[in-house]
């Protein structure tokens, strides 16, 4: 009797134990959907424009986010080390984004490439790559199918080295970049992103121009209920002769509700100039 009574008091606890297991599981997934439901609708407030929460790369950023709201605003600045096959290369850029009104965003950029040591003779002069002014117009949001497309122009004016500005030319060349962006979230946490278009590249020393078609390709995984995410970017690049891609591990981490920091790796594929390369950015969203 006493060990019947034993067996029935084991199989109860048994079964209070893999019931209670259960009912914790299911609770930890309902408040990660509850989580991640809550800060979606954040972002996709039904009180004003459409907008769709996406994971914005971080090496090849974008002109505000996609179906940007007018007010929305964003400050930007970059640091990054670039391992040449001849010699090191330091990068550095402060970018202004904002939304005069729904889904348009504007950007002003400065980029500066710094080489901080010369001794064998090969590196380029250090300079302020080009004042960079850009545009993109979200034309298509879908809150339903999680989908925006957008359109956007990058206008770069190429500036001389430091060194050559005392001989009075600032300005060396133009770039012209229209390019198009289509991005989709899949569920929750999973974004897929395309950036791509033609860099024309316009030189005033002999008014020559040539062509790069830029192809870049994202995946990301947002982590549930933040804004915390990682994931990859392939960055290609198309000429008439040539294929080169740098692929990006990526990272991005909340501080505080406005701050935020990326981490991007760089390993190219082909090292014919280029070894690996790291970047920074840090981004501030003021309050709008």
């Amino acid at each position: 009797m006493n060990q019947f009574c034993l067996k029935q008091l084991f199989c109860f606890l048994s079964l209070l134990f893999i019931s209670q297991t259960s009912f914790s599981q299911t609770e930890l997934e309902i408040n990660k959907t509850l989580k991640d439901s809550l800060y979606i609708d954040e972002v996709q407030n039904k009180t004003e424009k459409p907008k769709v929460l996406h994971a914005e790369p971080l090496y090849i950023d974008l002109i505000r986010d996609l179906g940007a709201r007018k007010g929305e605003k964003e400050w930007n600045v970059g640091f990054g080390i670039t391992d040449n096959d001849q010699y090191d290369e330091y990068l550095a850029l402060v970018e202004y984004e904002w939304a005069p009104i729904d889904r348009l965003g504007l950007e002003v950029e400065l980029p500066f490439t710094i080489y901080p040591s010369n001794t064998n003779g090969m590196s380029p002069g250090s300079k302020l790559n080009s004042l960079k002014l850009a545009a993109q117009y979200s034309f298509y949001v879908s809150e339903k199918h999680k989908t925006s497309l957008a359109l956007g122009y990058i206008q770069e004016f190429e500036m001389n080295e430091f060194n050559n500005y005392s001989n009075g030319r600032l300005f060396v060349g133009n770039v012209y970049n229209p390019f198009f962006v289509a991005a989709k979230r899949w569920g929750n946490n999973f974004h897929t992103l395309l950036y791509t278009g033609p860099a024309i590249i316009h030189h005033f020393s002999d008014n020559s121009s040539y062509t790069n078609w830029q192809i870049n390709s994202n995946v990301h995984y947002m982590i549930p209920g933040t804004r915390n995410f990682i994931g990859i970017e392939f960055n290609k690049e198309v000429t008439k002769t040539d294929f080169d891609m740098t692929i990006r591990p990526q990272m991005r981490v909340g501080i505080t509700e406005n701050l935020l920091i990326g981490i991007v790796t760089g390993i190219p594929i082909s090292r014919e100039n280029e070894r690996f390369s790291t970047f920074f950015r840090l981004i501030y969203e003021p309050s709008h």
